[in-house]
């Protein structure tokens, strides 16, 4: 059950009308879970930062949080599955800490600057789902002290990455996020690794998320993901 004295909110991001194809499968379980963890659900559809890529318009979260007020606030991919029995994260969370449901090594797809120096974490965000409370909400910081431009020349897919369909400015999201983690000193846990120690589970089989394949191969493969969890 969840804590009825704390508000959640669900923020999607779909810009240009995102893959219908796609959301036409993820979002009635996205809704699904929003109603499951007594979350509101906001949309992000219209561009507040021209010029960056569409995916920059997640630090949009930033100041919605604020203006929210929310306990908790859940950033999820519109392209990510969400089984019916996936667990509300934020019941095993300490406000201090920021979620995502894994990471990378930061080594691999950043050139680091002072902060992640400083940090010494290594610390790679994988954003497409991530949680932050009120106290965080610097998780989704937009950049302040380098443009989007230079950002993205600080970024470097990995191989298996371009040979997919993902370019560096499509990175500039779990770039930021990655280190306005290191820049802001923000404690930070998975939830892969809480469903392992908290929970017993040995994996997350409760969510689904490809990027580097394309919106047609996306669905494609959802339907038999579907299938598996006995959902369709």
């Amino acid at each position: 059950m969840y804590n009825k004295d704390l508000k959640r909110v669900i923020y999607l991001l779909n810009i240009d009308n995102f893959a219908p194809e796609v959301t036409a499968i993820t979002y009635p379980l996205i809704h699904a879970y929003a109603k499951k963890i007594g979350a509101e659900i906001e949309m992000i559809t219209d561009r507040k930062f021209p010029g960056t890529p569409p995916v920059y318009e997640k630090l949009q979260i930033f100041e919605r949080a604020q203006a929210n007020k929310a306990d908790w606030n859940i950033y999820i991919d519109s392209d990510t599955l969400i089984h019916p029995d996936m667990i509300d994260v934020t019941n095993y969370l300490s406000k201090d800490t920021v979620c995502h449901n894994g990471r990378d090594v930061a080594d691999h797809r950043w050139r680091f600057d002072r902060y992640f120096y400083r940090d010494g974490r290594h610390i790679g965000s994988c954003n497409w789902f991530a949680i932050a409370s009120d106290w965080c909400i610097d998780l989704w910081h937009p950049l302040d002290d380098i443009t989007p431009e230079e950002a993205i020349t600080r970024i470097y897919p990995t191989v298996g990455e371009l040979n997919g369909c993902t370019e560096p400015s499509h990175l500039i999201d779990d770039f930021t996020l990655s280190r306005n983690i290191a820049k802001y000193g923000l404690k930070f846990t998975t939830i892969i690794d809480i469903l392992k120690d908290k929970c017993g589970y040995p994996s997350n089989g409760f969510l689904w998320h490809a990027y580097n394949i394309s919106n047609e191969e996306k669905a494609k493969t959802m339907k038999e993901v579907l299938q598996q969890w006995r959902v369709l």
